[in-house]
């Protein structure tokens, strides 16, 4: 009894302790998501830096370019969103009528079949079309957050940009002391630029062909739900059913099911061959995550910090990943069960903290 009690003591206050961080962790979502934004983006335009540092420039100037870098990253993903959301709050509204129209003909199919007065009025007030105007004011709403978080990201990005040097020498000196650790945080900077790196190559390609195809299909908004299927790219396993189920309301709306069906069927061809074929031949195994903890990821990394938690809940779950499991030498035996493949190890390419303590 006296071992056993310890042990489920320490139980207890693991527990605890995890519940408060999980508690914690959703009450400051507002700056802890914007914060590993900041992080990913450095760590992606990462090899910029090394470029530059190859070339004998001063330390602020390669800082400064870097960091430049990640604004032009911000600003034009910036005012494609506002401008996306501006055009979609415009769009909605003029749906309205048809919108109605279509839920009106649900009611009347309903009562067809011998549903109840009562409950097909219940159903056609659920569904009121000017509800539609809530989703509007919501959508300028989040674009005015998205706003107000650009600048704590931007002066975090600054930041960021002229520590990367010294916590590059800081984690050489440490590696004498915790090799493993430093290993781990080495693998998720390349995992995290590997993944970021494909997937908005391979988003930008989606997003100009769904955008192309809806054009000519004659969908009304296709930058917009272009916009859309590049970000949406970023989020796995459901990104896709995201990314089509506006365009395919529109579609619905605009010219009818049969225009609905051709997106579909359009974005389904399209996403399909270059997300579920050609992009993970690119990303490979350095991932490393089976697909069902990337779908447990993203769901607990949404929940956690909202929208930023689900468009990196990949890097995210590297991090956790390199802390809780790379890190301990006791606890390696569970990468090829995240991994889902008995046989996979973490690969490196050249250590980059060897490489800036050598400059």
């Amino acid at each position: 009894m006296t071992d056993r009690f310890p042990r489920a003591a320490l139980v207890l206050i693991v527990a605890a302790a995890l519940v408060i961080t999980l508690a914690g962790l959703r009450a400051t979502a507002g700056i802890v998501g914007p914060t590993l934004l900041a992080l990913v983006l450095t760590i992606t335009v990462h090899p910029v830096r090394r470029w530059l540092a190859e070339k004998n420039l001063p330390d602020w100037a390669v800082s400064l370019i870097v960091v430049t870098t990640v604004y032009i990253l911000l600003i034009l993903l910036t005012l494609s969103l506002v401008y996306a959301g501006a055009r979609m709050a415009t769009l909605l509204p003029s749906y309205v009528p048809k919108i109605q129209e279509y839920i009106n003909d649900v009611g009347g199919w309903l009562e067809d079949k011998g549903v109840g007065d009562s409950q097909v009025s219940a159903a056609v007030n659920a569904l009121d079309a000017s509800r539609l105007l809530s989703i509007a004011t919501s959508l300028a709403g989040a674009i005015v957050a998205l706003l107000s978080n650009l600048f704590f990201i931007v002066t975090l990005a600054l930041f960021m940009a002229f520590d990367t040097r010294s916590t590059e020498r800081v984690l050489d000196r440490v590696r004498g002391d915790r090799p493993h650790l430093v290993d781990a945080l080495v693998s998720f900077t390349q995992g995290t630029r590997n993944y970021m790196a494909v997937s908005a190559g391979f988003g930008f390609i989606v997003a100009v062909i769904d955008g192309v195809a809806l054009w000519v299909m004659g969908v009304p908004g296709a930058f917009v739900w272009a916009v859309l299927a590049f970000v949406t790219n970023f989020i796995p396993n459901i990104g896709f059913v995201i990314g089509v189920i506006p365009p395919a309301i529109i579609g619905l709306l605009e010219g009818g099911p049969g225009l609905m069906i051709g997106v579909i069927i359009v974005y389904s061809v399209i996403n399909v061959v270059i997300q579920s074929v050609i992009q993970p031949r690119y990303v490979g195994d350095k991932v490393g995550l089976s697909p069902t903890i990337t779908m447990l990821s993203l769901v607990f990394w949404a929940w956690a910090l909202g929208a930023l938690g689900a468009l990196l809940a990949v890097p995210l779950s590297l991090l956790a990943r390199a802390l809780l499991v790379e890190a301990d030498p006791e606890a390696r035996w569970a990468l090829p069960l995240i991994a889902g493949k008995p046989d996979f190890k973490i690969e490196t390419g050249p250590d980059e903290v060897e490489a800036a303590a050598a400059d």
